[in-house]
C-alpha cells in the first residue's frame, strides 16, 4: 500500500494495493488472508493524512480518531495474540488509563505508531504460524479459546473498526471505500 497518495482537485486519491482474499482454498489460508486484508484496510484509511488529520476526532463526546483506532488495534493485536506470543504488553493503555489508546495521541510520534502497528501484526503472524487452528490457550479469566476462534474474532474486530475508520475518513476529506 502506498503511503503517498495522489491529490486530485484538492481531494486525496488513495491507491488501494490490498490483496483480495482467495475465494477458494484452505481454511487457514482464507482466515489469514482476510485478517491481513482488514489490517491493510485500516492502514489504507489512514494513508495520505498528516498528523493533525489522523488525530481528528469524530464528534463530541467521542474521542474516536484514525490514529486512536490504529493505536487501539495495536494493543488488540498484542492482547489477543499474547498467549500465543508469550507476553502481554499493551503500549497505549493500561489499568490506570483504560482509554489511553484513544485519548493520549501525543504520547508517541505518529510514524512510530505506524511502525509499532506493523511490527505487532508481524509478531501476531509469526506466533500464529507456530500453532494449529485447533490449538488453544486459557486466559486469565479461565476462558479457553482456539486459534481459529481468535482469527474469526480479529476479523470481526477489524471489520467493525474499519467501518468506524471509513466514516472518520469520509468526514476528514470525503474519501470512502471498502
Amino acid at each position: 500500500m502506498s503511503d503517498r497518495p495522489d491529490t486530485v482537485a484538492g481531494m486525496t486519491e488513495i491507491k488501494d494495493t490490498r490483496v483480495d482474499p482467495p475465494q477458494t482454498g484452505g481454511e487457514r489460508e482464507q482466515l489469514e488472508a482476510w485478517l491481513d486484508y482488514h489490517r491493510e484496510t485500516l492502514l489504507l484509511k489512514c494513508a495520505g493524512l498528516d498528523e493533525a488529520l489522523l488525530k481528528t476526532r469524530s464528534c463530541p463526546p467521542s474521542s474516536l480518531s484514525l490514529l486512536g483506532l490504529l493505536r487501539h488495534m495495536t494493543d488488540v493485536e498484542n492482547g489477543w495474540f499474547s498467549d500465543f506470543i508469550g507476553e502481554y504488553r499493551p503500549r497505549y493503555h493500561g489499568p490506570d488509563n483504560r482509554d489511553g489508546d484513544f485519548d493520549d495521541l501525543d504520547s508517541v510520534p505518529v510514524a512510530e505508531v505506524f511502525d509499532v502497528f506493523r511490527a505487532e501484526c508481524d509478531r501476531s503472524r509469526a506466533a500464529a504460524a507456530r500453532h494449529g487452528l485447533d490449538d488453544t490457550y486459557t486466559d486469565e479469566r479461565d476462558r479457553t479459546f482456539s486459534l481459529r476462534w481468535l482469527y474469526l474474532h480479529m476479523i470481526e474486530e477489524y471489520a467493525r473498526h474499519n467501518g468506524h475508520a471509513d466514516l472518520l475518513r469520509e468526514r476528514i476529506d470525503g474519501v470512502t471505500g471498502d
